[in-house]
């Protein structure tokens, strides 16, 4: 018999030495005990897999909880009617709660990975499950059946329980088949070598994943997990099926996204404003939504910017409720951030990844060969699939992909600008279907922070009239903020600003959505005009077309209107702004000063982004 582990409950002091040869008084802790077993017993014996290839363990596990259910349901009787159980059944039986709960422990954490982590940690689960199964079958081999004075058919469920723990604690099970073949096709990928379609249909029924939603959620968690660190070991593994993920899931199904992903945009009111968090997800300092949710020393929950800053300005307290806080450490709270992650989904508000996180993600796989070749073959295929699209609905859910493709990386977004994306993107700037058109202009914003991709988009033929039409005519001002937001981007080389600030009806597009547009809306296109200011030939033009009116009607709200007329003033339009109703008469420079000095920053050039990116461009997916 193996060697049984020590009891870590102790006994309750006795009131005399005589007392502890005596039979133990009736306590309700006993029923409490077996109650929580019971219940234990009862919750392992319903709990299903949460991925197809666990089946079997998880079945194995239900089997000897129903056992086990059924003899605590008749120890249930024999401590009501005998008034108590056995000192040492007693013992015996916490330590079989502290299993049962190691147990439940185990199956509550499968049950929150995602299932491709699931597969690569099969092992180290099958480790874990064997070891427990190890323990309860020691700890019913202690149990004093005898003392408690069950019936013979309950003595038998036990030994049997016992004996089923014992053989499957034995049995080392070998490496799941699947486990291999994926690890081999993300071998064979990072030789370039195509997979087959019916390979991955086979995998990912194998997996579990057998729709488009359930494939978008696998990718979504697996992306939590990889920011999360859940496990360094497979850290490349999971950044390379991240990449086969999509690609399968446009191969499989049609590039479909999920209803959520295709309405979240369109459906938001015309003012542009996200809805409102619920509380329990602000922050107590910022009042705004959590991103990073951590845990101070007095179990208070901040966002780890905002409670970072309260701690840099020397304050060793809780911002919440005023007491000194034994240290400054903060704990991640991933059940929270999960929370939060869930209500953006619902919502259709995209979650804000910290810089840091999201260069190392970044970094992460440009070094991975097996992601940077799938993404390679997923806008490959995505670009095709979209020369063939010849309906509206087909067309929308490639170009969602593509949207989603490019949203980050810049290996991504140079993939797709090789592929030939951008011709095909800038005829469906123009369409009526408001998802189509929103998703195409998202796409082309996100493809062009990449320098190469500026100049593709720039030299297509109508691509920047395109743009145009849809900061006057969108069908949505989300689609229209987003048009501002590309004229931003592009607006970052040099030549571009020359040439933008050039084009009237690109100026007067962006005057019209500062007077009239919703606020963020309004940022985006200050931003935009801002850049163009950045240029001294262009202010003549973007007096001229009012630029200088508008920013001065929106100062009170935006501080970038007040970078545009500082802009302005400093490169030869300090007299136009001078002259309008409403302006500080007579004190340009020194209302211009205002504006941080008077001084905007010049938009780099080369660097294949925009100068101060808005806030409602990183929030954009």
């Amino acid at each position: 018999m193996a060697k049984p582990r020590a009891v870590v409950t102790a006994a309750a002091p006795s009131t005399s030495y005589a007392s502890a040869f005596l039979p133990p008084p009736a306590s309700p802790c006993d029923g409490d005990l077996l109650r929580s077993l019971h219940r234990l017993a009862r919750d392992l014996s319903a709990a299903d897999a949460p991925a197809p290839f666990l089946r079997a363990a998880f079945a194995s596990v239900s089997r000897r909880a129903r056992l086990l259910a059924a003899a605590f349901d008749d120890l249930l009787l024999c401590a009501a009617g005998e008034g108590g159980l056995p000192r040492s059944a007693s013992l015996c039986l916490r330590e079989v709660l502290l299993v049962l709960q190691r147990f439940k422990a185990v199956v509550a954490d499968c049950a929150a990975r995602s299932r491709t982590l699931l597969l690569l940690q099969s092992d180290e689960t099958d480790a874990e499950l064997r070891d427990l199964h190890h323990d309860l079958a020691t700890l019913l081999d202690l149990l004093p059946v005898v003392e408690l004075g069950l019936a013979d058919d309950v003595m038998d469920l036990l030994a049997l329980a016992s004996r089923q723990c014992r053989r499957c604690a034995s049995a080392a099970e070998p490496e799941p088949a699947l486990k291999a073949t994926v690890l081999s096709l993300i071998e064979e990928i990072e030789r370039e070598i195509v997979p087959e379609r019916e390979r991955l249909e086979e995998i990912l029924e194998e997996v579990g994943i057998n729709d488009p939603a359930s494939c978008s959620d696998e990718i979504e968690s697996l992306e939590r997990e990889i920011g999360d660190r859940a496990s360094e070991r497979w850290t490349a593994a999971m950044i390379a099926l991240v990449g086969l993920l999509r690609y399968a899931k446009c191969v499989l199904f049609s590039a479909t996204p999920r209803p959520s992903d295709s309405k979240a945009d369109v459906d938001v009111e015309d003012d542009g404003e996200s809805p409102a968090p619920p509380p329990d997800l602000r922050c107590p300092i910022s009042l705004d939504l959590m991103r990073d949710p951590v845990v101070a020393a007095s179990g208070q929950t901040y966002d780890r910017e905002s409670i970072d800053r309260w701690f840099s300005s020397g304050k060793s307290t809780c911002p919440k409720t005023g007491q000194v806080l034994a240290n400054l450490e903060l704990v991640p709270n991933k059940s929270l951030k999960n929370l939060i992650s869930k209500w953006c989904r619902e919502n259709g508000v995209a979650m804000e990844v910290c810089e840091a996180s999201k260069s190392e993600q970044a970094q992460a796989v440009a070094a991975n060969k097996a992601a940077l070749e799938v993404a390679r073959m997923t806008a490959s295929f995505l670009v095709k699939k979209l020369s063939v699209s010849f309906s509206p609905d087909a067309a929308n859910r490639v170009v969602h992909e593509i949207r989603l493709l490019s949203k980050s990386g810049s290996d991504n977004r140079a993939f797709v600008g090789e592929a030939g994306a951008v011709p095909m993107l800038v005829p469906l700037l123009y369409s009526e279907d408001a998802g189509l058109q929103l998703n195409a202009v998202t796409a082309l914003l996100n493809l062009s922070i990449l320098e190469a991709n500026k100049k593709r988009i720039m030299h297509a033929d109508g691509a920047v009239e395109a743009v145009t039409h849809i900061m006057s005519s969108g069908t949505t001002w989300r689609a229209k903020e987003n048009a501002a937001a590309a004229v931003l981007s592009l607006a970052s080389v040099h030549t571009y600003r020359r040439r933008l600030g050039r084009n009237p009806s690109v100026v007067e597009k962006l005057v019209h959505l500062v007077r009239t547009g919703p606020t963020s809306t309004k940022k985006d296109a200050l931003a935009a005009l801002l850049s163009l200011a950045g240029e001294r030939e262009n202010v003549g033009k973007l007096v001229e077309a009012g630029v200088a009116e508008a920013a001065l009607s929106a100062i009170s709200d935006e501080e970038t209107a007040a970078a545009v007329l500082a802009a302005l003033a400093k490169r030869g339009g300090a007299e136009a702004i001078v002259s309008i109703d409403g302006a500080p008469g007579g004190r340009p420079r020194r209302w211009a000063g205002s504006a941080g000095g008077g001084r905007p920053r010049p938009p780099p050039t080369g660097s294949g982004a925009p100068s101060a990116p808005p806030p409602a461009w990183c929030r954009r997916p």
